[in-house]
């Protein structure tokens, strides 16, 4: 059972950026990554995943060209660069740990594993 723990999370202004961190309890060099968010009232929605062996990343089109998937296998830990930041990005982030090691655009359902989060607030 690995853990999942977010962090870096804060308020912003639009245009600002903040770099997401995730900590894995536990190896997660053999997994797709992920990162999810839900705003209030709305569904959760995939916002990048990366492969194991971070030769392909994946972008949900909001956020293509202004946010960066990294992972580090060797601390287990998952990176979110999120550049341009817009009031819409608004959300709690989340990171997930994948069923497989292969990824594609991110659906909650090809991910085992969650964190509880970490709140962005974009103020325009």
């Amino acid at each position: 059972f690995i853990e999942l723990t977010e962090s870096g999370g804060g308020s912003v202004q639009a245009g600002g950026s903040l770099n997401l961190t995730c900590a894995a309890s536990g190896y997660i060099v053999s997994s797709c990554m992920g990162w999810f968010r839900q705003a209030p009232g709305k569904e959760r929605e995939g916002v990048a995943a990366i492969s194991y062996d971070s030769e392909h990343a994946y972008y949900d089109d909001s956020v293509e060209g202004r946010f960066v998937i990294t992972r580090d296998n060797s601390k287990n830990i998952l990176y979110l660069q999120m550049n341009g930041l817009k009031p819409e990005d608004t959300a709690v982030y989340t990171c997930a740990l994948g069923v497989f090691s292969w990824c594609r655009a991110p659906a909650a359902s090809d991910f085992r594993a969650w964190g509880q989060g970490t709140q962005v607030t974009v103020s325009s």
